[in-house]
Formats: structure tokens, C-alpha cells, sequence
């Protein structure tokens, strides 16, 4: 029996879905590698759940389908992702205090959305010039 994990991951308004099963450690971004996705500071800020856990990878092959929001809420969600499917595939309860120690948001969603644009405004707080003549 093949073990097959499957976890999600979000921020704003991207959506990352995350598929771990048995294999040779590689990891793949809507079918794109991790070490020629994206920039080198997208790169860091999704390998951050591997760094702290460097063999974390080895035996496991990682696929992850990410759409929507822009490249940094993407890479967030993606990490999130990560993070979760890690902690679910090895089930120790000391993976998951090293990744909440670190940064809260490896393991739990970012809530925070965009606030609505208002009216008489140019966005959610501004408004337009008052002129009294």
C-alpha cells in the first residue's frame, strides 16, 4: 500500500494544494522543480519548512498545485502547504514545536484579506478632497 498525503495551504487569496507520497525527494510547483521556480527570495521563503528540518525531503516526492493571489501569496500558501504535509507524513510532535517556534503561519493560515474599497473613496480608509466653495 502506497502512503499518499494530501494538504492545502492558503493566503489571500491563494490556494495551495500539496500531495506527498513515497519517492525520491523531488519537489515540483505546478510541475515546475523547486531549485528553478520562481526568484531566489520565492525559492527561500518556501524551502524555510525543509531548512528546519534538512532530511525532512529524503524518500518523500512533494507535487503542489498553487492558483490564485499574486507570486509572495503564493509562495506563502505553498510553504503553509509544506509545512503541514511534513507534519502530517512523519507524525512527531517535535516537528511541530520546531515550526511553530519559528514562524506561527508554517502550520496555521494567515487570515488577513484585502479590506473592500468604500464609497466616496479611492480605497477602503481614503476619501476624496472635501471643498467647501
Amino acid at each position: 500500500m502506497v502512503k499518499v498525503i494530501n494538504t492545502s495551504g492558503k493566503r489571500k487569496t491563494a490556494i495551495a494544494r500539496a500531495t506527498l507520497k513515497e519517492g525520491a525527494g523531488r519537489i515540483r510547483i505546478n510541475s515546475v522543480p523547486l531549485e528553478i521556480y520562481g526568484t531566489e527570495l520565492i525559492r527561500m521563503k518556501i524551502s524555510e519548512p525543509l531548512l528546519l528540518l534538512p532530511d525532512a525531503q529524503s524518500g518523500i516526492d512533494i507535487t503542489i498545485d498553487v492558483k490564485g493571489g499574486g507570486v509572495m501569496g503564493q509562495a506563502e500558501a505553498v510553504r503553509t502547504a509544506l509545512a503541514r504535509g511534513i507534519l502530517k507524513w512523519y507524525n512527531d510532535p517535535q516537528i511541530k514545536d520546531a515550526y511553530l517556534t519559528y514562524d506561527r503561519t508554517l502550520l496555521v493560515n494567515d487570515s488577513r484579506q484585502k479590506e473592500t474599497k468604500k464609497p466616496h473613496g479611492r480605497g477602503a480608509r481614503k476619501k476624496f478632497q472635501k471643498s467647501y466653495r
